[in-house]
């Protein structure tokens, strides 16, 4: 997990949010990650995050099985084509899919309908793969706001990190 909040903290522009104890976040989020392109360091307004780290069970999503020791799992939003690129779907059916097995890129369990895929604690098989889907993640936000042009995007971005 620490790997891929280096690597994607390593990206021009990126910003990455952990939530502790005592922050502005929720309990429920303290632990887990987000990652955003923010090329002035802050965080985005109204913009969703490209991925996260989620190292627990949420209320509505428990199917991966995040809540015993060393289980987390990373969270992609890929778009529709790389979706289907990567599923064979273009959204997820009525398909068993076990969220749960670790090192397999699977739909979103919750949000997989929006492009999102998941891997639990990323492993030998699907590291680079997520590596990969992580840059052009960060790649394709860079690029939409870029295109709202809300903010000026330096070329070469910039390398503003939250610890």
């Amino acid at each position: 997990m620490e790997q891929i909040i280096a690597t994607v903290r390593d990206f021009p522009g990126a910003l990455v949010v952990v939530p502790e104890p005592g922050g502005a976040f929720p309990e429920l989020a303290w632990g887990d990650a987000f990652f955003y392109y923010a090329p002035d360091g802050r965080l985005p307004q109204n913009v969703q995050p490209y991925g996260t780290v989620v190292t627990k069970n949420y209320p509505d999503d428990t199917a991966s099985d995040l809540d015993p020791p060393g289980r987390w799992r990373l969270n992609i939003h890929v778009g529709r084509t790389a979706f289907r690129e990567l599923t064979g779907e273009s959204r997820p059916l009525d398909r068993s899919y076990d969220y749960a097995a670790t090192d397999h890129v699977v739909p979103h369990p919750v949000y997989g309908a929006l492009g999102w895929i998941c891997v639990v604690n990323p492993g030998e098989r699907t590291g680079e793969l997520v590596v990969e889907l992580l840059r052009g993640a960060h790649d394709d936000a860079r690029a939409r706001l870029a295109r709202r042009g809300e903010h000026s995007v330096p070329r070469g971005g910039a390398d503003q990190h939250t610890p």
